[in-house]
């Protein structure tokens, strides 16, 4: 954990059928330092889906004045509906210590990379091309249609994967989980992340070389 105690913002993005979503759930399954960032969007709660646990459900209206008022680290708008993340559950997670994972695809990950440097980025990929499509094919809830369009998506979504900071292979569950979590937990000691201690630790010294020199 960083000497400041605040958590580290992480954006992980992969292809469709990278398995994201099941490493994230091992993640905050064995590590309660995880907080999964829950998005807000304009469309209406479907069976099951429940306030503040699946997303934070806004009007339009009401997501339109949190566009106005810079509320949002990234949205876009989807068939007619806005999606967006919440600043606030994202940044007060991260003030108790937490550690906030935003499961994003590139273009929301640029945004927020943008606003917020230190922000990490972590892009998840099988170990091949012909994995991921063996992936895609195995879940058998989708067409060949789907799939040859969700395999152009993968080769356009390659192109960027040289603007993130990591990137790991998930050729097994528990090893992919396992380096998200060591990348995550290094990053706390990167200096940028380390301002507070830094300043500490310099004016410590500071003042013991005066002292050192009235007392010598």
């Amino acid at each position: 954990m960083s000497n400041t105690g605040r958590g580290i913002l992480t954006i992980v993005s992969g292809f469709a059928g990278s398995g994201k979503g099941t490493v994230m759930k091992k993640l905050t399954a064995e590590h309660d330092n995880y907080a999964l960032s829950v998005s807000a969007t304009s469309r209406k709660p479907r069976p099951g889906e429940k306030e503040g646990i699946s997303y934070f459900f806004k009007t339009r209206e009401e997501f339109e004045e949190m566009i106005r008022q810079d509320a949002l680290l990234e949205y876009a708008e989807y068939v007619g509906n806005y999606y967006g993340t919440p600043k606030d559950f994202v940044f007060s997670r991260m003030d108790e210590g937490r550690d906030v994972i935003l499961e994003i695809e590139l273009q929301g990950a640029m945004q927020i990379k943008k606003k917020y440097p230190d922000t990490l980025l972590i892009f998840l990929t099988p170990p091949s091309a012909r994995e991921l499509y063996a992936r895609l094919k195995g879940r058998g809830t989708e067409t060949d249609e789907v799939i040859a369009k969700r395999m152009k998506r993968a080769a356009e979504e390659a192109l960027s994967i040289k603007d993130y900071d990591y990137l790991v292979i998930n050729d097994s569950i528990d090893e992919c989980t396992r380096r998200v979590h060591e990348i995550i937990q290094s990053a706390h000691h990167a200096v940028h992340h380390e301002a507070e201690f830094i300043e500490r630790i310099r004016t410590e010294l500071a003042d013991m070389k005066i002292r050192n020199s009235i007392t010598g």
